[in-house]
């Protein structure tokens, strides 16, 4: 069994304008096989056109194309028993 990956680079707060990509990095303290989920409020994000989620070893990252006010809110990342928020 894989030791647990915890979050070594926590979210950070942004500010983007309507119409702007709004950008969310995170990094592990490792590679892992485990459930990483983006989140925008309670709402789970899916790999979509409106977002994009990437993973780079152990960057995750979040891309929400095009936002809208409907978009601001809470984004946070868990992973494990892990939770990083902006």
């Amino acid at each position: 069994k894989e030791p647990a990956a915890t979050i070594a680079e926590t979210l950070k707060d942004i500010t983007s304008y309507e119409g702007e990509d709004a950008v969310f990095e995170c990094r592990l303290s490792r590679e892992t096989t485990q459930d990483a989920q983006w989140f925008l409020g309670d709402v789970p994000l899916q790999s979509n056109e409106m977002n994009e989620i990437r993973v780079q070893g152990t960057r995750h990252t979040l891309i929400l194309r095009k936002v809208t006010l409907e978009d601001c809110g809470p984004i946070s990342f868990k992973v494990g028993q892990h939770t990083s928020a902006a």
